[in-house]
């Protein structure tokens, strides 16, 4: 049996667990999960597919057949009395008819062709919206992760400057260093908690863009991304980027789609150039017939609309030089493309030739350039000028490594966007 003092310790722990503000963990999203995110959640995307689906429903509509027509008139009532008998419908003639309008020369297979060639150029189209965002989140989700690692770095250069700090005022101490050049050295500390400031705002508003894509409502500070933020130097040879670019660009597919959507029209103009009959059948009553024995009969007829003056002709022609068009437009297109990943493989080029020797030459250089001139200003080997212009090339080397990482990433990002679906990470 528990004590009253064991109790009455239970129940403030409690207490305070219930009153305790939550903590909820920071979530971390590798590419692949933003990018899984961004196709369930992202209302642009999510929208433009919904008209996607309006296009579908359109197809239903292009497949219906015309709706008979039904008509019951009368005529030929008399109100008067008869013999002394009130009959109002002695002399009634009641007709109901029945017609339908017939289509000619597959014109409904020619509209529901048509619209469904309409929604794979929606569908299409939506692909290529996705792309274009995609480009754009994926340009959001590098930018984040450069912030973190121009952060990261920034807050390794001032704790390895608070060591120097701490150095360089154990030798003043020591009357080995000037008053002023130990102020010169606690003054430049500035620009480092500068860096770290710059750096913070800079992640936080990356992170804030990477959200308005996701249409994510989490705190900043609960939000975050995980990659390497790297690139590898192995590329394939141009021609392989513009065949997948031919194969895969939802652009151009959509032109193509276009394209073929444009010469079914023209086969509707023609067909709704023809000439459709109204089929229609008839049952009548009349009461007032001399012959008693037949006052019910039946009848049918065929209405033929003469096709003199209008065939047609404008839509005709306005489909014909449609094809034509679209043809074009499709060539414009395939010449876009060609252009995109052209342009996209020589800038990567571009950002691969400036990052190889900072990857294997220069910032290892850098660092130890400082390390030695660091260690030579700690034994009086090295002047305070010596010191901080290593300290500053170490630092520009540092950034402009992450800088070249980041333009690689971007426009490895940009070839993915030209050629139209993700062939490098």
């Amino acid at each position: 049996m528990k004590t009253l003092p064991t109790v009455v310790a239970t129940a403030a722990m409690a207490l305070f667990l219930l009153g305790a503000p939550r903590v909820f963990a920071q979530q971390s999203l590798n590419w692949e999960q933003v990018k899984s995110r961004f196709e369930t959640a992202n209302p642009a995307l999510k929208a433009d597919a919904l008209g996607v689906d309006e296009m579908k429903a359109a197809e239903t509509t292009a497949h219906l057949r015309p709706n008979p027509q039904f008509t019951l008139g009368s005529d030929g009532t008399q109100i008067a009395p008869n013999q002394g008998i009130w009959k109002p419908m002695a002399g009634t003639d009641v007709v109901s008819t029945l017609s339908y309008l017939h289509e000619r020369d597959r014109k409904r297979e020619l509209r529901q062709q048509s619209a469904q060639q309409a929604t794979q150029v929606a569908a299409s189209s939506h692909e290529n919206l996705k792309r274009n965002l995609e480009f754009t989140l994926r340009q959001a989700f590098v930018q984040t992760l450069e912030a973190e690692a121009v952060l990261d770095v920034a807050r390794a250069d001032l704790g390895y400057y608070d060591k120097i700090i701490a150095i360089s005022r154990h030798r003043f101490e020591a009357g080995d260093l000037a008053r002023i050049d130990l102020d010169r050295i606690e003054l430049l500390r500035v620009q480092y908690e500068v860096e770290i400031q710059t750096a913070s705002v800079n992640l936080r508003t990356a992170k804030i863009k990477l959200q308005q894509l996701l249409n994510d409502r989490t705190p900043v500070e609960q939000f975050d991304v995980t990659g390497n933020f790297d690139f590898s130097d192995e590329l394939q040879p141009l021609d392989v980027f513009r065949q997948i670019a031919l194969d895969a660009r939802p652009d151009l597919q959509a032109a193509l789609e276009a394209a073929k959507q444009a010469e079914t029209n023209h086969k509707l103009a023609v067909a709704n150039g023809s000439t459709d009959p109204t089929f229609s059948a008839w049952y009548t009553w009349n009461a007032s017939n001399n012959n008693p024995q037949a006052n019910q009969t039946l009848g049918a007829s065929v209405s033929i609309p003469l096709r003199i003056f209008d065939r047609n002709q404008g839509e005709k022609q306005r489909a014909q030089i449609e094809i034509g068009r679209s043809h074009e437009l499709t060539e414009a297109t395939r010449a876009q493309v060609f252009s995109d990943v052209d342009s996209a493989y020589a800038q990567l080029e571009s950002s691969l030739a400036l990052l190889q020797p900072y990857k294997t030459q220069y910032k290892t250089q850098a660092l130890r350039v400082r390390d030695t001139v660091t260690y030579s200003y700690e034994h009086g080997g090295a002047s305070l000028m010596d010191f901080l212009n290593a300290q500053s090339d170490y630092r520009v080397v540092q950034q402009a490594y992450l800088q070249l990482i980041g333009s690689t990433l971007n426009a490895a990002g940009q070839l993915n966007l030209a050629v139209g679906r993700e062939v490098l990470q």
